[in-house]
């Protein structure tokens, strides 16, 4: 289903409802750097977020009442996967409490070589970073205000599941393997955390 998402790419030239394209997508090569509420676009991944075994480990670590609040697929092709910055989750999406986390399904193998996520451990109890840039939200923190030197590389495979807080600090090196790195997130929280954004 995600390679057929992927070749169908060829039919756009720039960002939509469903494709985030890297800086050198083209038609005739399809580089697609994350596919948007794949939930929504295939009825496989949403299935995929319903199994019962994943519920029952959502609702250990956050209740028993549960909201999808969405999804992505991350694609990190060989070779080429663009890195993601240091960040947390909630500087994109905060809520009135912060009962969240995502999900990450490794569709892939991800191995220390294909940009794997890295995880900061503990940084969920420490402080909420500016993600700013000269008054304008830049959706990164900024090298000099954290220290990463003790992050930790998520690694797993096919089929195995991260779980990471909303305020825990996480980014990504490029894909320098000759292997796709392709992560399913599934962001959830708890049914009284409601988003703040637009209020």
């Amino acid at each position: 289903v995600l390679d057929d998402l992927v070749a169908g790419a060829c039919q756009v030239d720039s960002h939509d409802d469903i494709y985030d394209l890297e800086p050198d997508h083209c038609p005739d090569a399809p580089r697609v750097r994350r596919i948007k509420s794949p939930t929504n676009v295939d009825p496989l991944f949403d299935q995929m977020a319903r199994q019962e075994k994943l519920l029952s480990i959502l609702q250990a670590l956050i209740g028993p009442d549960l909201r999808l609040y969405g999804s992505k697929i991350n694609i990190k092709a060989a070779a080429y996967g663009s890195p993601v910055e240091w960040h947390q989750d909630w500087a994109f999406y905060p809520h009135t409490n912060d009962h969240i986390l995502a999900v990450g399904v490794m569709l892939d193998d991800m191995t220390e070589e294909n940009g794997p996520m890295l995880m900061l451990p503990g940084s969920h109890l420490g402080p909420t970073y500016d993600h700013h840039h000269d008054g304008h939200f830049a959706g990164a923190i900024a090298p000099d205000q954290l220290d990463v030197s003790a992050a930790e590389l998520v690694l797993g495979r096919a089929g195995a599941c991260s779980f990471h807080h909303v305020r825990a600090v996480h980014g990504s090196a490029q894909n320098r393997s000759t292997a796709a790195r392709r992560l399913l997130l599934l962001e959830v929280a708890a049914a009284d955390a409601w988003p703040l954004a637009g209020l």
